[in-house]
């Protein structure tokens, strides 16, 4: 691949930091996001850097787990931007012409459209792998909390508004005003913005 490399990184929260990710790694371009990846809705910014790269780029991602939910959509992005594919990201679709190469930095694995079968068996087991250990990490923060609440030492998440700034957020989108706009003022994530429109 002779084109551009670019970079995606992803957290799951607005308190993680991406500076780990892709540290040691030169890209051209880089696209973050801070969002859950339980679902490919809500990370927009992986939307723009698929629209983005070309023949020839390079997509590089720290590991599998922070470009895919589960292996069904590894396997459809990689592939999607490899062979070329249609694929809906954040509600947007994407017509990817294929070409693009994606480098995944933990595993040490290029993917390029002209890997084999054999290729293609080490993407499922890494992310299986990937999706396994996201599945260890999450069982113990669920034992952490339940610890924590067995002591009377976990208070759990505390609402971000107040019901009035609620009530106002929610009569303001509702005149029209953007999302992106409303999270700006109130200093919440967009993500935040929609639980409250619907209802938290």
């Amino acid at each position: 691949m002779t084109g551009q490399h670019i970079g995606y990184r992803r957290v799951s929260t607005v308190d993680q930091k991406t500076d780990r990710q892709l540290a040691d790694t030169p890209v051209d371009k880089v696209f973050t996001d801070k969002a859950s990846g339980k679902s490919t809705d809500g990370r927009p910014e992986l939307a723009r850097a698929i629209d983005y790269v070309r023949d020839g780029d390079t997509l590089v991602v720290h590991s599998m787990d922070r470009l895919a939910r589960n292996i069904v959509d590894l396997h459809q992005i990689v592939d999607a931007l490899t062979k070329g594919g249609t694929l809906i990201i954040d509600g947007k679709t994407l017509e990817c012409g294929g070409g693009v190469a994606v480098q995944f930095v933990k595993e040490g694995r290029t993917f390029t459209g002209d890997d084999g079968s054999e290729a293609q068996l080490m993407l499922g087991i890494l992310g299986s792998v990937a999706q396994f250990e996201r599945a260890i990490i999450r069982e113990r923060q669920r034992e952490g909390i339940a610890i924590a609440k067995a002591a009377g030492k976990y208070k759990g998440g505390q609402p971000k508004l107040n019901d009035d700034q609620a009530a106002e957020l929610r009569r303001r989108k509702a005149e029209g005003e953007q999302v992106a706009d409303l999270a700006r003022e109130f200093g919440v994530s967009r993500q935040t913005v929609y639980s409250y429109l619907a209802g938290l």
